[in-house]
């Protein structure tokens, strides 16, 4: 165990800048003398890089040679320096002009600027996060090209974004927990062209874990906003495959074909329709000037303490507003089986089953990034965006582990005693 002594200098060895205040402070001294330019081919931080990068690669010369610069031990070595070859990378910096350190034997192979390399893991990583953040190829190319002074062709922006295909097949691929408590399914609209330029849904799964930890479990791209039983049975049958053996709670929007496609592949399972879905799609047949006094008249029915209290309440709507909105009270009535399993979950759970709102905030974030597309040339580029902006999601809301759920301890202790023996946490 580290004592207080030590843990207070490893703290202090941990906060020691990788920079001197000193050389910083001669480094803007420069900037403010001189007007030297921060950014940019001739900038401060190009030049900076370009110190460290060739100080890194003469060390790795040395390295692989076994003696330093003018050691009397190299001679007779069989191998010595020889020279330098110019050569430009694209880095975070923008473009770096390095000499490159050769040895007489051709046997040299760095590792920070690996041969044939044109571009470092940071630039690729910074066109990938622009990319994810919903610009366009011809949006990074102008701004990697205004803020770094470097020129990017298309064809390379696309190259090193479609690098991530193996990633993003590996991710839709991986094993799953075998039982996830709650699984959300939402859908958003996206414009792809296939032949035509047409309507497309992507469809997310978002899984609560026992720990009430949230995870993206997948995306799919329908054919049409009407997928039937079929296309459900085989989303559900493929996360069956990756390892969900049991899901407590479905909760989505009223999505055609889903609840058999559920019922065939978690027969236990209890499908539960967003009651926020539920009350915006009512507010949808009714004016302006009614919706506060609709939604006072509906609140008693998804607060009710039971079934039998909410039909009173659906019984009562229908009375005050049913010749006014027949249309309201018909969607109702339509999502009453897949709204009722609600009124039967004790408070806890209902919190957080009411809504798909993390759901949608996820989808809202999504939306932003994909509005500025017009259109996706096809279904493999539409995923590729999606997978990319997902990943920046969930990394800005908790890394892997995944963002948690208000008030979850207690709706976990909930769900065990309303599912009996079918939670093990061990």
């Amino acid at each position: 165990m580290m004592t207080e002594n030590e843990s207070g200098q490893a703290g202090e060895a941990s906060s020691t800048p990788l920079v001197p205040d000193d050389v910083l402070d001669e480094l803007m001294g420069r900037v403010d003398a001189e007007g030297a330019e921060l950014l940019g081919p001739d900038g401060l931080l190009s030049q900076v890089t370009k110190a460290v990068l060739e100080r890194a690669l003469d060390e790795e010369l040395t390295d692989h040679l076994g003696y330093v610069r003018h050691d009397p031990a190299g001679r007779g070595s069989g191998n010595s320096r020889n020279g330098k070859t110019p050569k430009v990378v694209l880095t975070e910096a923008g473009a770096v002009d390095l000499d490159v350190p050769r040895d007489r034997n051709g046997e040299f192979e760095p590792r920070i600027v690996p041969k044939g390399a044109t571009r470092l893991k940071g630039f690729n990583d910074r066109i990938i996060s622009l990319y994810a953040r919903g610009m366009t190829v011809r949006d990074v190319q102008s701004h990697l090209e205004e803020i770094y002074g470097v020129e990017v062709s298309p064809d390379l922006i696309s190259k090193v974004t479609d690098a991530v295909f193996d990633e993003l097949e590996a991710w839709r691929n991986r094993p799953l927990d075998a039982m996830y408590p709650i699984v959300y399914i939402d859908a958003l609209v996206i414009k792809i062209r296939d032949g035509v330029v047409a309507n497309r849904p992507a469809y997310l799964a978002v899984g609560v874990d026992l720990d009430g930890r949230k995870h993206v479990l997948g995306i799919w791209i329908g054919d049409s906003e009407g997928e039937g039983s079929k296309f459900w049975l085989s989303v559900f049958s493929e996360l069956k495959n990756r390892g969900v053996d049991d899901v407590l709670i479905v909760v989505c929007d009223g999505l055609n074909g889903l609840p058999n496609a559920i019922e065939a592949v978690w027969p236990q399972a209890v499908i539960q329709t967003c009651v926020v879905h539920l009350l915006r799609g009512s507010f949808r047949y009714a004016s302006y000037d009614n919706r506060k006094k609709l939604a006072a008249s509906m609140r008693p029915i998804y607060t009710a303490p039971s079934v039998e209290a909410a039909q009173e309440a659906m019984d009562a709507f229908e009375t005050e507003w049913g010749s006014k909105y027949p249309a309201i009270v018909k969607l109702w009535q339509n999502s009453w089986d897949v709204f009722v399993p609600f009124l039967a979950f004790p408070p806890e759970i209902r919190q957080v089953v009411y809504t798909t709102n993390m759901i949608e905030s996820i989808n809202y974030q999504l939306r932003k990034v994909t509005k500025n597309r017009g259109h996706f040339p096809n279904e493999r580029a539409a995923l590729k965006l999606l997978y990319l902006a997902v990943r920046n999601i969930t990394t800005e809301r908790g890394g892997t582990a995944g963002t948690g759920t208000l008030g979850w301890k207690a709706c976990l202790n909930a769900l065990a005693i309303y599912f009996p023996n079918r939670i093990n946490i061990t």
